[in-house]
């Protein structure tokens, strides 16, 4: 495998952990009403008979400040979105009208901050661990293309170079969503 196709795998591989990573925290609760804690859910519906995210089977929205507002396509499905809040860990109460269901986001107290911080924080670290292990991997690919006598070198040394700036770079991206998300979730 080219010296290039080595990198670029390496890269879409580091940029996957980091999306990841992205997608987790937009479920992570601020204290604010997002509609990115239930907008993944799933949701077993009992008349469909199978399991489908909130978002294919209602509208999310924010709505008064703190309040997130559910509204199914189907009313018939109301019930099992009702079911599946309830079962979430998200640890807010639904509350229903028969039309709609309203999730009032109460604010966070310090300590549950400071433990969703603790949370994010090893995210964080797993992911970190994700793109050394793709560093690890390419280097040993890269070897393992010296080995064969399919580059130089120098080509190694180069490509070994540009594996951990990859890595510097994709590391230093999570800590700057770790420390902007933490920030947000500190902020009262």
């Amino acid at each position: 495998m080219p010296l290039d196709d080595v990198l670029l795998e390496a890269e879409e591989q580091m940029e996957k952990s980091v999306a990841f990573l992205k997608e987790e925290y937009r479920g992570v609760r601020t204290g604010r009403a997002s509609i990115g804690l239930v907008d993944g859910l799933k949701v077993e519906v009992e008349s469909y008979g199978s399991t489908m995210t909130l978002k294919e089977l209602a509208n999310v929205a924010v709505a008064e400040g703190n309040v997130i507002v559910i509204k199914p396509f189907d009313p018939s499905t109301l019930k099992d979105i009702q079911r599946a809040l309830e079962k979430s860990d998200l640890g807010i109460n639904p509350q229903s009208d028969g039309k709609l269901v309203r999730l009032p986001v109460p604010p966070l107290s310090t300590e549950r901050r400071g433990q969703i911080v603790g949370h994010i924080k090893q995210q964080a670290e797993q992911q970190k661990v994700a793109v050394r292990n793709i560093r690890r991997d390419a280097n040993k690919l890269l070897e393992a293309e010296k080995k064969d006598k399919t580059i130089t070198e120098d080509d190694l040394e180069r490509g070994q170079k540009q594996v951990q700036q990859l890595t510097d770079d994709h590391c230093r991206n999570i800590d700057r969503m770790f420390a902007a998300k933490s920030k947000d979730i500190m902020e009262v």
